[in-house]
């Protein structure tokens, strides 16, 4: 064989073997990402801990209380599913801007802080099935009875103008209600809270404040105007911890726990949550 041939097939063996090896280190990167990417579950049961981002300032679902600890619907689900697991929990704080970045980068193996699902949200972290809903509501003192839109007929009810809250209610008051609008929720909250409508239409996040801060009020949950529920945060690809996690919530709304979660700090049941 010519020394030219000799050159050209020793060539084409070590553009073989550079290939071959490149695909392999990249099967072998994938491989241990996707093993690096299951631990989360195993790691939480080893350390027999489990960190769970919560909210504090966004009542009823997570607040601070009187005695300096977190507390509400948020808090009661993550102390839930650590006793589940069997593990102690530690409850870190966030806000609605970092909440997202806390399970990105591990400081928080999940959060359950008012999550919605998105499709943004879910090229970076993945949900489990809903846990609670947030909803948009009509509330009042319980000295009013109001169970229904028909029952707004002759009352008085104080909205933020061109909000969801607003073009909810406009689509079911009877024409003889009263609807009063204001600029920004805490003119609305005012109004009602001063007495100069019988009623409000709102979050239950805003009401939930409302009802914290002003007891003496009577403020209760009348019904619904729209749904919108809440799912947990689970790092992407833990597909060990997010299934976990959905049998907790499976057999916890076929117990009545959930309910019972929504009904202590939502005033209502839970209802029909979407299992994806």
């Amino acid at each position: 064989m010519a020394n030219k041939d000799i050159h050209t097939t020793w060539k084409s063996f070590m553009n073989i073997s550079k290939r071959t090896f490149t695909l392999g280190l990249a099967a072998a990167l994938l491989t241990a990402s996707a093993v690096q990417a299951q631990t989360a579950l195993d790691d939480v049961m080893k350390a027999k801990e489990i960190k769970i981002a919560i909210p504090t300032d966004f009542p009823p679902y997570g607040f601070v209380g009187t005695d300096l600890k977190p507390q509400g619907l948020d808090i009661d689900m993550a102390n839930y599913i650590a006793a589940k697991l069997g593990v102690k929990v530690e409850l870190l704080p966030v806000t609605t801007a970092n909440r997202i970045a806390y399970l990105q980068t591990k400081k928080a193996d999940l959060v359950i802080s008012t999550l919605g699902k998105n499709p943004d949200r879910e090229k970076v972290i993945d949900f489990t099935i809903a846990y609670s809903p947030f909803f948009i509501a009509v509330f009042g003192p319980k000295t009013i009875v109001v169970k229904s839109p028909a029952d707004l007929a002759g009352k008085s009810i104080s909205v933020t103008r061109g909000s969801v809250d607003d073009a909810e209610l406009t689509k079911v008051a009877p024409p003889s209600t009263e609807l009063r609008r204001f600029e920004d929720n805490n003119s609305t909250i005012s109004a009602f809270a001063a007495g100069q409508t019988q009623l409000v239409a709102t979050s239950a996040q805003v009401a939930g404040n409302l009802m914290a801060r002003s007891p003496q009020l009577g403020t209760e949950y009348k019904f619904v105007l729209k749904d919108s529920p809440n799912f947990i945060g689970v790092g992407k690809g833990e597909d060990k911890m997010r299934l976990k996690i959905n049998d907790i919530l499976a057999d916890a709304k076929k117990s009545g726990d959930i309910d019972k979660m929504a009904m202590k700090w939502l005033g209502r049941p839970a209802g029909d949550l979407p299992l994806n």
